[in-house]
C-alpha cells in the first residue's frame, strides 16, 4: 500500500486541486522547533495553543513521517478567495507553567510550519528583544495575531505566507498575570485572545511553475546561491588533474611494455626473473587476498549505493520530486534501497564464488548486515533519544514495524535472492598469469607507499573535487533548503567516480612497481578513505557553518554523517577496486606471451 502510495505520489506530483469559491481550504498544523536545529522539532500542540477538542491528524506517507511531519487539523477556518478580517481563534487562559514554557520556546527562538494546500507555511512563536548593557532589557513577547497571505491563481492555490506586520506581541513577564486584549486573569494566569485574518491575491504566476514562488520565498536564510566560478574552477582543477594521470600512465606504461616485451619468448610463467618492478611479480599478483567474504561484502554493498544513487539523481533530473511533496526523496530512496538489494546480493556472491570462496551463505548474510547493522544501530540510539525528547522525529511504533517488514519482506529476500544467481552464474577467475603456490617475499617499501599516504592521496584529491558541492547538500540535508541543482549534482557525482578511478590505478601502479602484490585490499582503502574526509567536513560544517546545538540535534547530525562517510566509502571503494582489477589485467594480458 505504502510503495502503491508513493509512485503515486512521484507520478501526478503536478496535479493540481481545484476549489470554487467558498470552498474550505484546509490548514494543517504541524511542527515547532528551535530555528538553528533543523531536525530538533515537535508537534505543534505540545505548545499551549489554541486546538480542538478532539485532534484529527492528517494521513501521512512514509517520507514525510520519515522527515519529522506530524500534521494535524486547526481551528482555522480558511475559504478560498474570501477575506477574513481578525476573526477570533480562541480565548486561552494560560497557568503560570504554560508562560514559562511559552517563555522557553520563544527565547530559543522557536518557529512553527503550518501547511496549506501542500505548500508550507513558516512563522516564528513569539517576539524577543535584547537591548541595552547598562541597564539591560530583556523583553519576550507571543504574536497572537497572524495575517495569512494567500496567492491564487484560477481555481489553484499558487503561494501562502504568515505575516505579523502592525502586530503587537503580546508581553510574556515573569509572574503572569497582567491583562491581555482587555481581559485579566490573577493568580499567576495569563489569558489571551487568538485572532487571524486571510488575504487573498491574484497571481500571474501558473500551477505548473509555483515551486518558483516556494524556493524564491526567503523565511529561512538563503544558502545555495549558485557559485558558478568556484564550480567551474572545481571542475578545471579535476580535467587537469585526470589528464596528468591518464598521460603520466600511458607514458610509463608504454615504456615499460616495450622494455618488458624485448626479445621475450615463452609464456608469462617465463618471464625473466632479473627484472624488477610490476613484471616480477606476476606470479603473486592474483593471489586471492585474505577476509574474502567481507572484501565481496563490501564491493557488492557499494555496486547497490552506486545504483541507488544513480537512481535517485535521474528520477530528480526528470521532475520526479516535487518540492510540495514532503519527504518524497526519503521514500524513494527506502523503495530503492530495498528493491536495490539484489545488486548487492548478485555482485558479492558472485564475485565471492569467482575467487573460490566457498561460504556463500555466510557471505550474502554479511552483504545484507553490512550497511542495515550500522544503520539500525545507528538509528536505535538517535531514535531513542528523540523519544525521550518528545521530537516528532521519533518515528512511530507503525512506522517502525514498515520498515522493518520492508527489510524482512523484501530487502533480505532479495538479497538472497541476487546471492543465489551470482553464485549459479559466476564463471572463473580470469586470471592472465598463474599463481604459484608459494608467495614471495615483498621487499621493504619507502614511507610514501604505506597504506596510511596512499589512504591520504587517494582520500584528499576525490573529497576535493565535491568540496564545492558537499557544501550545498549538507545546507540541504541538514538545513530546510529545497535542492534544485540536479544536473550539476550528477555532473559532480561522474566526476567524484572518475577522479577516484583514476587515482586509484595510479595507487595501484605505484604499489605493483615496488613489488608489492597485496593491492586488493589496498585498493579499495585508498579511495574508500574519502568517506573519513567527509566526515571531518561534516565535523567543520557543524562548528563554523551552522548554528546548530544541543544533545537531540547533535547526536542526529553526527550519527548520519557517520552513516554518509560509510555510504561514500563503500561506494568509492568499490570503484576504486574495480578500476584496479581491470587495469592489472589489462598490463599482465598486454606483455608479449608466445
Amino acid at each position: 500500500m505504502e510503495l502503491r502510495r508513493v509512485l503515486m505520489l512521484c507520478l501526478f506530483s503536478g496535479w493540481a486541486a481545484g476549489y470554487k469559491q467558498g470552498d474550505n481550504v484546509t490548514l494543517y498544523v504541524n511542527k515547532v522547533g528551535p530555528y538553528h536545529n533543523p531536525q530538533e522539532t515537535y508537534h505543534y500542540y505540545t505548545l499551549p495553543v489554541c486546538r480542538p477538542d478532539k485532534v484529527h491528524h492528517k494521513s501521512l506517507s512514509l517520507g514525510e513521517v520519515l522527515d519529522g511531519d506530524r500534521m494535524a487539523e486547526s481551528l482555522y477556518h480558511i475559504r478560498f478567495r474570501e477575506n477574513v478580517e481578525k476573526k477570533t481563534l480562541c480565548q486561552l487562559t494560560l497557568s503560570e507553567k504554560q508562560v514559562d514554557q511559552l517563555r522557553e520556546a520563544i527565547e530559543e527562538l522557536y518557529y512553527f510550519e503550518f501547511v496549506l494546500a501542500e505548500i508550507p507555511i513558516w512563522g516564528f512563536v513569539g517576539y524577543i528583544e535584547e537591548s541595552g548593557f547598562l541597564p539591560h532589557s530583556h523583553k519576550v513577547g507571543l504574536w497572537t495575531h497572524l495575517d495569512f497571505n494567500i496567492e491564487y491563481k484560477g481555481e489553484s492555490v499558487i503561494f501562502a505566507n504568515v505575516s505579523v506586520k502592525d502586530v503587537k506581541p503580546v508581553p510574556l513577564e515573569e509572574g503572569a498575570g497582567a491583562a491581555v486584549g482587555g481581559v485579566g486573569v490573577g493568580g499567576g494566569t495569563l489569558t489571551v485572545t487568538h485572532t487571524y485574518s486571510v488575504h487573498w491575491y491574484e497571481s500571474n504566476l501558473p500551477y505548473s511553475r509555483r515551486a518558483e514562488r516556494l524556493r524564491d520565498y526567503s523565511f529561512f536564510p538563503k544558502t545555495l546561491e549558485i557559485h558558478w566560478l568556484s564550480i567551474i574552477n572545481s571542475l578545471v582543477l579535476v580535467v587537469l588533474l585526470l589528464g596528468f594521470v591518464i598521460i603520466i600512465l600511458m607514458r610509463v606504461l608504454k615504456n615499460d611494455f616495450a622494455r618488458y616485451n624485448v626479445e621475450e619468448d615463452g609464456s608469462c610463467d617465463d618471464l625473466d626473473q632479473g627484472d624488477n618492478g610490476w613484471k616480477i611479480i606476476h606470479t603473486d599478483v592474483f593471489r586471492f587476498p585474505p577476509f574474502k567474504s567481507l572484501l565481496c561484502a563490501v564491493l557488492g554493498v557499494g555496486a547497490q549505493f552506486l545504483t541507488l544513487a544513480t537512481a535517485i539523481i535521474i528520477m530528480a533530473l526528470l521532475g520526479m520530486f516535487n518540492v510540495h511533496r514532503h519527504g518524497a526523496i526519503n521514500s524513494a530512496a527506502i523503495v530503492l534501497y530495498a528493491l536495490t538489494s539484489c545488486v548487492s546480493g548478485y555482485v558479492s556472491c558472485s564475485f565471492y564464488t569467482q575467487i573460490n570462496g566457498q561460504r556463500w551463505v555466510w557471505n550474502i548474510i554479511l552483504t545484507s548486515a553490512l550497511f542495515s547493522a550500522p544503520l539500525f544501530l545507528t538509528w536505535s540510539v538517535v531514535n531513542s533519544i528523540h523519544w525521550w525528547s518528545g521530537s516528532t522525529q521519533a518515528l512511530p511504533a507503525t512506522t517502525v514495524l514498515l520498515l522493518l517488514g520492508a527489510w524482512v519482506l523484501v530487502g533480505f529476500p532479495l538479497t538472497v535472492i541476487g546471492g543465489i544467481v551470482g553464485k549459479n552464474r559466476a564463471g572463473s577467475f580470469q586470471a592472465p598469469c598463474r599463481t604459484r603456490n608459494i608467495p614471495r617475499q615483498i621487499p621493504p617499501q619507502p614511507w610514501y607507499k604505506h597504506t596510511v599516504v596512499h589512504m591520504a592521496i587517494g582520500g584528499f584529491l576525490p573529497f576535493s573535487a565535491i568540496s564545492v558541492e558537499l557544501y550545498y547538500i549538507f545546507a540541504t540535508v541538514w538545513g530546510r533548503e529545497h535542492y534544485t541543482l540536479y544536473g550539476i549534482l550528477l555532473c559532480v557525482f561522474a566526476i567524484l567516480l572518475s577522479v577516484g578511478a583514476c587515482i586509484s590505478v595510479a595507487l595501484t601502479y605505484f604499489l605493483l612497481s615496488g613489488e608489492d602484490y597485496q593491492w586488493w585490499w589496498r585498493s579499495v582503502l585508498s579511495t574508500g578513505s574519502t568517506g573519513l574526509f567527509i566526515f571531518v567536513y561534516s565535523v567543520f560544517y557543524y562548528r563554523n557553518r551552522s548554528s546548530m546545538s544541543g544533545l537531540v540535534q547533535s547526536t542526529e547530525f553526527f550519527g548520519y554523517s557517520l552513516l554518509t562517510a560509510l555510504v561514500f566509502s563503500l561506494m568509492l571503494g568499490s570503484v576504486s577496486f574495480w578500476s584496479s582489477l581491470a587495469f592489472i589485467r589489462y598490463i599482465y594480458r598486454s606483455l608479449k606471451m608466445d
